[in-house]
Formats: structure tokens, C-alpha cells, sequence
């Protein structure tokens, strides 16, 4: 009885990773599939036919061509893979730069106003890009910086998300430790660099992880702010997907989702040990 609720323990949690995981494994055996191959399962989709569409799991005809026209024949591929990583790295980078010290200063500030501003600052994070899409569009018009890629990166970078994340990891670290660093003649800043950076690294990690995991499949402010082509990050390579380029658009998918994957498995031992920082006590 004992081993039986053990495996219906397992079960569960099973057929969730496997449900999660089944879209990606039909991108990636679509992604070795021939046109005729891609055309007889989704010809109802793709081109009008009749009939239903299916999908295999595994290839028939396992073919490596849409790899070789997407890394050899589609310059323009390349030059979205650069814009983002120039667009994602600007933006953690700003993050960092903005969010961190934003972050340690609530954690440490304990004025009467404290409360305020950093409701004030959950009250923007819950707003969505939508409520601040046009007065975002009206501001970037107004320092000429539409249709630039400085354009995606400021507005994020003062993100507020990252800085409710090191905040929370900010205040788990013992005020003990702060006190001693201040006793024995530490200023403000070394205090922050020399123990909150350290100490914290795990939640400023845990916030970069998750702003890459956001950034990099971005869809709606490319759409708004940048109008000229060779600008669009490669997640605008995607939508675009006709029925002689399915393979094609299915091999970009799964180039996409590398650093995406390789990204949380690096940093998921610090999301692991974020959790762990953020439950420390004095």
C-alpha cells in the first residue's frame, strides 16, 4: 500500500512534466522534418487543405535541411540572434546597475515613507505593457529615440520587478552582520558592495535569470518602438511562418530556445539558493 501511494504520488507530477515538455518535443522533431513531410501533417493549417492536421513525434524521413538554409542561407537570422542579445544584455545590465541599489536602499531605508514608495513601486510592476505602452511611445518620441534599440532598453531597464526580487533577498540578510560592517567603520556603499552584493548575489542572480527568460522572447515593445527591420530582436523572426518555411520556422524555434534553456539550468542553482538566502534569520 505504501509503495502503490508513493508511485500515484509520482504519477502526478509525471504526466505534468510530460504534458510541459510535449510541445518542445514536437518542435524539435518538426524541426527535422521535409517539406512533404511538414505539408502532409499540416496541410489543413498551413495551406487550406481539407481534412485534419496530425503531428508525429518522430520524423519518417529525419532531414537536416531546414538547419542548413536557417544557419547558411538566412543571413538575416544572425543579424536578429545579435539584436537580442545586444537588447537583452543592455537591459540586465541596466537592471543591475538601477535595480540593485533601488532594491538595497528599500531594504535598508526604514522611513516613514518606505511603505509608501514601495507600494507605489508594486502598483507599477502589477501595470501591464499595455497601460504604459502609449505614454512609454510618447516619451521615447520626445528624445528622438524610437527606432532604436536604446529605446527597449531604457524603459526596462527601470524595470520594477527585479528590484521587489533583491529586495526581498536584501532584507534576509541578517541585520546583525550590517551592524558589525557599520561598527567597524564601513560606509553605506562598502557596506553594500563588500556584504549586501555577496550576501544578496543569490537574488540579484535569481532576478537576471528570470529578466533573460523575459527579455529575450520580448514580442510587443519591438513591435511599438522599433519600425526598421534589421533593428527586430529574433523573437519577430518567428510569428512569420508560411507553409514552404514551416521547417525553417521550426528549426528558429529551437535555436531560439537554447540560451533560453542553457540560461535556467546555469542559474538554477541560484533561484535554489535565493530561496534558501531569503529565509535567513538574524
Amino acid at each position: 500500500m505504501k509503495t502503490l501511494r508513493k508511485a500515484l504520488a509520482l504519477l502526478f507530477p509525471t504526466l505534468l512534466s510530460l504534458t510541459v515538455w510535449l510541445p518542445i518535443l514536437l518542435i524539435v522533431g518538426g524541426s527535422f522534418m521535409g517539406v512533404a513531410e511538414l505539408l502532409e501533417d499540416l496541410g489543413p493549417v498551413l495551406a487550406g487543405e481539407e481534412g485534419f492536421a496530425r503531428w508525429s513525434l518522430l520524423p519518417q524521413y529525419p532531414t537536416l535541411r531546414p538547419y542548413v538554409e536557417l544557419l547558411l542561407d538566412s543571413p538575416q537570422f544572425f543579424v536578429m540572434f545579435w539584436n537580442s542579445v545586444k537588447l537583452a544584455g543592455g537591459i540586465l545590465l541596466g537592471q543591475l546597475l538601477v535595480g540593485a541599489p533601488a532594491a538595497w536602499g528599500f531594504a535598508r531605508w526604514k522611513g516613514k515613507l518606505q511603505n509608501l514608495l514601495f507600494t507605489v513601486y508594486i502598483v507599477l510592476m502589477l501595470m501591464p505593457f499595455q497601460v504604459t505602452m502609449v505614454s512609454n511611445y510618447l516619451v521615447l518620441d520626445g528624445l528622438s529615440l524610437l527606432d532604436t534599440h536604446l529605446g527597449i532598453i531604457l524603459p526596462a531597464a527601470f524595470s520594477t520587478f527585479p528590484v521587489f526580487i533583491m529586495y526581498r533577498f536584501f532584507c534576509g540578510i541578517p541585520g546583525a552582520v550590517l551592524e558589525s560592517a557599520s561598527l567597524d567603520g564601513a560606509n553605506e556603499l562598502q557596506v553594500f558592495l563588500y556584504i549586501g552584493v555577496p550576501l544578496g548575489g543569490a537574488g540579484i542572480m535569481s532576478a537576471m535569470v528570470l529578466g533573460f527568460l523575459e527579455y529575450w522572447n520580448m514580442i510587443e515593445q519591438p513591435l511599438t518602438f522599433l519600425h526598421e527591420r534589421t533593428l527586430w530582436p529574433l523573437s519577430l523572426f518567428l510569428p512569420t511562418i508560411v507553409a514552404d518555411k514551416a521547417g525553417l520556422s521550426l528549426a528558429a524555434s529551437v535555436i531560439t530556445l537554447l540560451p533560453a534553456i542553457l540560461i535556467f539550468m546555469l542559474g538554477q542553482r541560484y533561484l535554489e539558493a535565493g530561496i534558501k538566502a531569503a529565509g535567513l534569520k538574524e
